[in-house]
């Protein structure tokens, strides 16, 4: 008697689709290993040569999704990797090998060492294109209940305390929501500098360990955060997000130093909307300036 088909087997990839020559940048899971898409999974299947960050990560993958390695050469590129690998990858693109790089976890090219490989490929001008998927910094923006309308990636800041808080400095009035990576081991000398930067009251959010079986989402103040953080060990991958800081009053000076700048090459119109978007401040109130501005 035939088995009926396990309903929580994975898409069978689609091994005869043709992969065209190029640099194919693949996303993969940043935890649970069925987000990954069957787009990317159809590139993991089809392509002529695989590289990883970590290819020890991408072999467990394609075997958890039942994609064979049929032969195809896989491929470690990474930080050290070195100028000879970048040419090599290069040359059997520029050969019309189609080349898959998927990341160690992840969207490639986000605190990823495939920026230089990428790069080099696009220099060349040979094809260049992506599987998208999981990105920890969107997810946890989507998690965080911070506005999403407008963020900012900031990566990993210095390890260094000094350089860390001249960071945070610079990015002190930013309007956007703030997205940063950090190690578990510097997570509370993160939100106690940022708590003095930026100040104590300001919303932020910590999530650790997305998708992953100890998932956990934080939220409160930069002061409150910092308090639980130094209280506690963390572990994991850590994502912090901060919310943007607040608008300031914009001066008459101010809204007519920036109108003169605009008019000079837009509209009224155009120029009274940029700048009661770019300065927070009522359209109503920009627009009967730049008219006055406008007649005189």
């Amino acid at each position: 008697m035939r088995q009926p088909p396990d309903p929580t087997a994975p898409p069978a990839p689609q091994t005869l689709r043709t992969i065209p020559p190029g640099l194919h940048l693949v996303s993969t899971p940043i935890g649970a290993a069925r987000d990954i898409t069957l787009h990317a999974l159809d590139v993991l299947a089809g392509a002529d040569v695989l590289v990883a960050e970590d290819t020890r990560t991408l072999r467990h993958l394609m075997e958890i999704h039942g994609i064979p390695l049929a032969g195809r050469p896989v491929i470690a590129y990474h930080d050290h990797s070195g100028e000879g690998q970048l040419r090599r990858l290069t040359g059997l693109i520029a050969e019309g090998k189609s080349v898959a790089y998927a990341s160690e976890a992840g969207t490639p090219l986000i605190s990823d060492p495939g920026f230089e490989l990428a790069r080099a490929v696009a220099a060349a001008g040979l094809p260049l294109t992506a599987a998208p998927g999981p990105t920890a910094a969107i997810c946890a923006l989507t998690l965080s209940g911070l506005p999403s309308d407008r963020f900012l990636f900031a990566g990993f800041l210095p390890a260094a305390a000094s350089a860390r808080r001249s960071a945070l400095e610079e990015l002190a009035d930013v309007q956007a929501t703030l997205i940063l990576y950090e190690s578990p081991k510097r997570l509370a000398a993160l939100l106690t500098t940022a708590a003095e930067t930026l100040g104590s009251t300001r919303r932020a959010a910590v999530c650790r360990e997305l998708t992953k079986r100890f998932e956990e989402v934080l939220r409160g103040t930069l002061g409150e955060l910092a308090e639980t953080a130094a209280t506690r060990d963390f572990k994991g991958e850590i994502v912090v997000l901060i919310d943007r800081a607040a608008a300031t009053a914009a001066t008459e000076d101010q809204i007519a130093a920036a109108l003169n700048s605009a008019l000079a090459s837009m509209s009224v119109k155009d120029a009274a909307t940029f700048v009661s978007q770019t300065l927070n401040v009522s359209r109503k109130i920009v627009y009967k300036i730049a008219l006055s501005r406008s007649q005189d």
